[in-house]
């Protein structure tokens, strides 16, 4: 089983993509509405944000019924329809699942605050708010403890993420058996895999940060045991925005999770466009441990939540917050919450650039709906609303998203002359044969198989500015070359090679953000 290692995967939340009754929020039936559209844009499987029974103070990551769709999204029956439509056009689904908290809302959390609980170890509970003090606080800009009081349950629970969202306890032999049910509940409906999300924050331990902890691997290598007795061809993918050191430990021996995703390449994409200069991501390729055969990496220029800047250095840091978010209300946690094209300034050059970049570098791709239309964002909604608006389908005024009064839809329209919906949308795109919507669907048309399951070797050039790389996969080869600068740069390949994107011979220059995969002649 290896359909993973060479799937282009598409975000996309349930609430943003098309809205088929009218009441201004995405729905299931809406995204069967347009599965001619995954078909025609040519990607292989749908990652789709959380879509159950939830408060939504997070974006629906904050879950109150793990077996229950919210009902503004539809029900079962319309989930299954979904599915089946995917299947029936060769697709595949991924679908969130948050398992290291649920929502305060939960029953789970309710039952366990009431005095002598029997279910009151479901969660992690304390009278000293200073216990495991190692534990890095995430949400650095809005909680200054892991630790929050309830007055009801006369006691501190514990939270990695917003103080909404107590952490369960897998500690607890029921919590464990209770995870795996909800696994198998969406692996029956037909979900080809889950991402778990969060999961290095499972365990508590005396003495450490909580992070990555030996009992967390021994949980999920259980999750694996079960999906692979129980099921064919699903997957697991850890969601662990971590150093690639401790990332790698997901993958186990084959035997925890099939793909986990690689945050550190992402931020030092953007670092190299904004610099010119490749060698942070060729230096975090490098100290990149090797993975398993049947285990795959996961990459992304932009999702759901902020461009994290956790892991460069500090100067790399404050060189990116100025260069990509010099308003401070661009920034959020420890990051950016832009979409790809206004971090790019809308320069379509550099777009196509890091896309051609993301589809060819080790990994399978995960593309960010509406990116590849060059939609836009509103930085200051709250949170990380500003990049999860609703896709622009048309110029008219619902964009094509919904009938509803545009007032009321879940999040407002990008209304920006250069990126709303009268000047970006899918329409528009799909009757110009030369719009960056035509770019990324010729692009994932013409990406090589051995993009996912070749090797990466660094290849130098004449010119500094020319990012090169060689895949390898037996005698296959492609050798790809990216200029990172506003420069004409020169490129040197031995004999003769021609361009999978444009059929055209390779030349020895390369124009400004330019890009090439090449291929040896009649390859």
């Amino acid at each position: 089983m290896s359909w993973f290692k060479n799937a282009v995967f598409y975000e996309v939340p349930v609430y943003a993509f098309r809205d088929s009754n009218g009441d201004g929020v995405g729905d299931f039936a809406g995204l069967t509405e347009k599965l001619d559209y995954f078909e025609w844009l040519g990607v292989d499987c749908l990652w789709l944000t959380p879509f159950y029974g939830s408060p939504l103070r997070d974006g629906g990551y904050d879950v109150s019924d793990y077996t229950s769709v919210l009902p503004r999204y539809g029900d079962l029956d319309d989930v299954r329809r979904f599915v089946a439509g995917l299947h029936d056009r060769g697709m595949r689904v991924i679908a969130d699942m948050p398992i290291n908290h649920t929502s305060d809302a939960h029953p789970w959390f309710k039952a366990a605050r009431q005095p002598d609980s029997p279910t009151r170890d479901w969660y992690v509970w304390t009278d000293d708010p200073d216990q495991w003090s190692e534990a890095r606080v995430i949400f650095v800009d809005t909680h200054d403890s892991n630790w929050t009081w309830d007055e009801e349950a006369g006691a501190y629970f514990w939270h990695r993420f917003f103080s909404h969202q107590p952490d369960l306890n897998f500690d607890n032999p029921g919590v464990r058996e209770a995870v795996k049910d909800v696994v198998r509940f969406w692996l029956d409906v037909g979900f080809d895999g889950l991402r778990l999300d969060a999961i290095p924050y499972l365990y508590e331990r005396d003495g450490t940060n909580g992070e990555n902890l030996p009992e967390t691997h021994a949980y999920i290598k259980e999750i694996r045991a079960m999906v692979d007795a129980e099921y064919e061809d699903r997957i697991l993918v850890a969601e662990a925005n971590q150093w690639p050191d401790d990332v790698v430990e997901y993958f186990g021996d084959g035997d925890e999770c099939h793909m986990a995703f690689h945050f550190p390449v992402m931020p030092r994409l953007f670092l190299a466009v904004a610099t010119g200069d490749a060698s942070p991501v060729i230096d975090i390729l490098s100290r990149t441990p090797a993975i398993p055969d049947d285990a795959q990496w996961g990459i992304f220029l932009r999702n759901h939540d902020e461009l994290t800047l956790e892991m460069v250095s500090y100067d790399e840091r404050a060189f990116m917050l100025e260069t990509y978010a010099p308003d401070p209300s661009m920034r959020k946690n420890i990051g950016i919450r832009r979409r790809l094209a206004p971090l790019l300034g809308g320069d379509r050059r550099k777009i196509e650039l890091l896309t051609g970049l993301l589809l060819s570098l080790p990994g399978s791709p995960f593309l960010y709906y509406g990116d590849e239309i060059g939609m836009g964002d509103i930085h200051t909604l709250e949170d990380r609303d500003g990049v999860r608006t609703p896709m622009q389908w048309n110029a008219g005024p619902g964009a094509g998203f919904s009938d509803a009064d545009p007032g009321s839809l879940y999040l407002p329209l990008v209304e920006s002359d250069r990126y709303g919906p009268p000047s970006v949308n899918v329409a528009a795109a799909r009757g110009d044969t030369t719009s960056l919507l035509h770019t990324v669907r010729r692009l994932l048309e013409v990406r090589p198989p051995l993009f996912g399951t070749a090797s990466f070797e660094p290849v130098a050039m004449p010119d500094s500015r020319v990012f090169a790389f060689r895949r390898v996969d037996g005698d296959d080869e492609i050798l790809v070359a990216a200029n990172m600068s506003a420069e004409t740069a020169r490129i040197d390949f031995d004999g003769l090679k021609v361009d999978l994107v444009t059929g055209n011979r390779v030349e020895s220059e390369l124009g400004p953000y330019g890009f090439v995969w090449a291929a040896a002649s009649g390859a």
